[in-house]
């Protein structure tokens, strides 16, 4: 049932410690030698132990929304800007820096906040509170448009050309008084997105494989890259004054809503974001229902299909281990009496499963459709950095999988057995915002339903 994920490449990824990748020839020796004998984590390219740029040299994406109002305004509601905001990022965050006494702290930082972690800003240690605008301001404008080169595709494996040409996929960009421009074939290609999109734990073991899976794709075999659904084309103009053409957008729908609202500029705002999510997620996968006709007392054989219609990707993808894709099926007589159930949640809003603190609710029939960690005493773990494994059964691109469910009559008055299916969708689990103690966000967690059917199946005299 489970994909062992993780893959013994530790130190030949650089991502480990210094000692693991050599030493840093823009670090001074005492500053390389001190980190070197703490333990630092660090890697030339996304996490140096000097300064690699110069925060001062960004203008910010404020002063980019002056000409590229639309953008930037999509941009400003996008998780790319809530990537160093979200409550639930920095808590996790928090938690690893006491887990690792610091010597981690540019880890996740080095994706969330590539200019602060090569600036310097971010060092061991540090707190959200003290950051730099710049660094809090997370994936902005110029940490895209200033990439010119991506040498790996997971962990930041990205290069910042600072000071050179803002750079985008309009092969005849206009003059710009407030910058040099330049036309690059990488924003047209899914190796853009795969620099930061696939993470590698310091272990070696995957992560986060958007790419990866798209790499083995139909969608790649196309020529259909991740831009074509996250950024869609729409017809504007890149400035306020440059003409008309075919553009992205800057929202980089996802499936995740932030738990603060208020993070958003209006609920018009919010509301436009969770359709956005809804669409994508819509029909994203297909249920297929079929059970035969029994003799009441009869225990129904019921088989569920469940068909990924996603092209480029598994579903879930990316943080599945926080993801939650799973199967709620509900059985009821002609007279509304609850014969089965499966997927339905506990009085905390959690599936009946490991997480669950209501051990009478246990789910033996549960289908998840996700990933898990566990600890190197085989025991669900919550965290990336305290696992030795990560089994993944989400379910790859066009693929199919056909699970059996056995529904009781016994207590059936009266036919046909209805039966509703539904396979729902939500970013975390509230058991992992408590673990977090972000327990004032559960009930902002938005369930989106990917697919649904029904059937009625006769009920026979015995």
């Amino acid at each position: 049932m489970g994909k062992r994920m993780h893959t013994a490449i530790g130190v030949a990824l650089c991502v480990l410690a210094s000692a693991a990748c050599g030493s840093d020839p823009q670090a001074e020796p005492d500053a390389q030698s001190s980190a070197f004998d703490a333990g630092i984590l660090s890697d030339e390219l996304s996490m140096p132990l000097a300064p690699t740029v110069d925060s001062s040299k960004f203008m910010g994406a404020s002063s980019c929304g002056g000409c590229h109002t639309e953008h930037f305004a999509q941009w400003k509601t996008s998780m790319h800007s809530y990537a160093m905001i979200d409550p639930v990022y920095r808590a996790a965050v928090k938690v690893r820096q006491v887990d690792r006494e610091g010597r981690e702290d540019k880890f996740c930082l080095q994706c969330h906040s590539p200019i602060g972690t090569r600036s310097g800003d971010i060092q061991p240690g540090f707190n959200f509170e003290s950051l730099e605008t710049i660094t809090l301001e997370g994936v902005n404008c110029e940490t895209c448009h200033s990439i010119s080169e991506v040498r790996r595709p997971f962990n930041a494996g990205l290069v910042l050309d600072v000071g050179g040409p803002l750079k985008g996929p309009i092969q005849d960009p206009a003059a710009n008084p407030a910058h040099e421009t330049e036309y690059s074939e990488l924003f047209s290609s899914s190796k853009l997105c795969a620099s930061c999109h696939d993470v590698v734990e310091v272990d070696g073991m995957n992560l986060e494989r958007p790419y990866q899976e798209w790499l083995e794709s139909p969608a790649a075999q196309d020529g259909v890259e991740c831009q074509t659904c996250h950024m869609e084309t729409y017809r504007g103009k890149a400035t306020d004054t440059s003409i008309e053409r075919d553009l992205h957008e800057h929202f980089f729908v996802g499936v995740d809503m932030p738990l603060e609202p208020d993070f958003l500029p209006s609920q018009e705002a919010y509301d436009a974001l969770r359709t956005r999510i809804s669409n994508l997620l819509t029909n994203s996968a297909t249920i297929t229902l079929e059970a035969r006709a029994g003799a009441a007392g009869d225990q129904l054989d019921l088989f569920v299909s469940i068909r990924n219609n996603i092209v480029a990707h598994n579903i879930p993808t990316g943080s599945t281990f926080n993801r939650q894709v799973w199967l709620e099926v509900i059985a009821t007589d002609a007279d509304n009496n609850v014969l089965y159930e499966t997927g339905t949640l506990d009085p905390n809003g959690d599936l009946r499963n490991y997480w669950s603190e209501n051990e009478a609710f246990t789910d033996h029939d549960l289908v998840e459709f996700n990933s898990r960690l566990t600890d190197i005493a085989g025991n669900p773990t919550l965290f990336s950095w305290r696992a030795t494994e990560h089994h993944t059964n989400s379910l790859s691109p066009l693929y199919d999988r056909t699970n059996t469910l056995f529904v009781p009559t016994s207590n059936a008055t009266n036919g046909p057995i209805h039966i509703e299916a539904r396979l729902r969708f939500r970013s975390f689990a509230p058991h992992y915002l408590r673990a977090l103690g972000l327990s004032q966000y559960v009930e902002n967690l938005e369930i989106f339903d990917i697919d649904s059917i029904s059937i009625d199946v006769d009920l026979l005299a015995p």
